[in-house]
């Protein structure tokens, strides 16, 4: 993995991995499994299944997600200070209602007007130098980004050990991505930051924005949200490859900006609620 990401390869993990899940899955599974779940699949493909029909391609250059992905990591520290503020209240119990409420109160409410104006700027200037492929290469992960990706690399580590564990981490990834994306929608509707694209139509015209619109909104980014609260469920479990979890991420998170989805301070705020996320679900379950 290290490897080709090091020669400027990094998209074709993807596509790797989810040949290299099923080639495994089916060396090591008893077959009437293999049968049974393939048949599932026919009737609703998978992330792995999704992932190898539509393969990723080129994606951006780590000179590009850079900046973003140093403003994600740094919301690591700030989430683990806060966390450790919950766990010495509450302990390590499942208490995802109480949980929701209090990871909302944390997250940061959205920047003043003028701060979020020269971010729309920001986000214009970023919409006039796209290209063909940068455009495919966004469109690609805001349709994997939210959930596939991560269950993808998932699958990957839940080759190699005991299947009762490997379904117990399953479980508690889905546990996490479902948790961030209702928190995340329940502070979007309540805040109403409007997403770059409706502030500008002009950016995104194939979404046909009615004029007035307010929503979609997008403060804080779903896709933030559930890509933190993935890599850090995920780095606890491989913390050898917390890396290319982050990389990840900040590929995510750039094409969010690429495409006029969010702003930063969208991405960081999501980034921030999914630490939170990554880190209850990694106390509650005993990691």
């Amino acid at each position: 993995m290290t490897i080709l990401r090091g020669i400027k390869w990094p998209y074709v993990l993807i596509a790797l991995l989810a040949a290299a899940a099923a080639v495994v899955g089916m060396m090591l599974r008893p077959q009437s499994v293999t049968a049974s779940t393939s048949a599932a699949a026919k009737e609703k493909p998978g992330a792995t299944e999704r992932i190898k029909l539509n393969p990723p391609p080129k994606l951006f250059t780590d000179a590009e997600i850079a900046t973003i992905g140093k403003d994600a990591a740094a919301q690591r520290k700030k989430a683990d200070a806060l966390f450790a503020q919950w766990k010495a209240t509450h302990g390590i119990a499942r208490d995802d209602k109480a949980f929701a409420v209090w990871a909302a109160k944390q997250v940061p409410a959205p920047p003043a007007a003028a701060r979020r104006t020269a971010e729309l700027r920001q986000v214009q200037k970023l919409a006039r130098t796209r290209t063909p492929a940068g455009t495919k290469a966004a469109t690609w992960l805001e349709l994997n980004g939210k959930k596939d990706i991560w269950k993808l690399y998932l699958h990957d580590q839940r080759e190699l050990i005991p299947a009762q564990q490997g379904e117990a981490e399953k479980l508690q990834l889905k546990s996490a991505l479902k948790l961030a994306k209702t928190i995340s929608d329940q502070l979007a509707a309540k805040d109403k930051q409007s997403a770059p694209f409706v502030l500008d139509p002009s950016m995104r015209p194939e979404k046909h924005i009615k004029p007035g619109a307010k929503g979609p909104y997008s403060y804080p980014s779903r896709h933030a949200t559930r890509s933190a609260a993935a890599v850090t469920f995920l780095s606890a479990l491989s913390p050898h490859r917390a890396a290319d979890y982050e990389w990840m991420r900040a590929e995510v998170l750039y094409s969010r900006l690429y495409m006029a989805g969010h702003v930063t301070d969208d991405l960081t705020a999501g980034t921030l609620l999914g630490d939170l996320i990554g880190d209850y679900e990694l106390a509650v379950d005993g990691h």
